[in-house]
């Protein structure tokens, strides 16, 4: 199998990893603590096995060790990202706390519907009324006034 990779054989891939994933995914895990990140680490570590197959010696034992060694690779150039993306965010200005405008929304929202309603109630009545009715209702003036 080990010279079939080597010569880019798919079907030798695809025996390397029926063969070592479920292996390479416990090391990952036990080394992350996280089953998805585990996951990507087994993915990459088979995508950079395939990338540098020609590199595997063409004597040798079973290729576990190596595929290890790529997954280890793996885990730490994603940790030295997290860590250079971890100081780089710790150097952006805090721009506060963005406020929540849900709430304003939704009334908003609520005033709008309301205000339909009345217009659609204040057009059925007389315009007389209806001048009354906005004086004094909305605008807050006393009947005197609004006379």
């Amino acid at each position: 199998m080990r010279n079939r990779f080597r010569r880019g054989d798919r079907g030798a891939l695809g025996e390397l990893y029926d063969a070592h994933s479920q292996v390479l995914y416990r090391y990952a895990l036990r080394v992350t603590g996280d089953w998805a990140e585990a996951e990507d680490v087994v993915s990459a570590t088979f995508l950079e096995a395939w990338r540098s197959r020609e590199k595997v010696h063409p004597e040798g034992d079973g290729l576990r060790p190596w595929l290890l060694g790529i997954a280890t690779n793996v885990m730490r150039r994603d940790a030295r990202a997290r860590r250079r993306r971890d100081i780089a965010l710790a150097r952006v200005p805090e721009r506060g706390l963005v406020p929540d405008f849900v709430d304003d929304l939704v009334t908003h929202l609520a005033d709008a519907e309301q205000l339909r309603a009345a217009h659609a109630a204040l057009a059925r009545l007389r315009r007389r009324d209806r001048e009354v009715f906005t004086l004094v209702v909305w605008e807050g003036l006393d009947y005197a006034a609004a006379a």
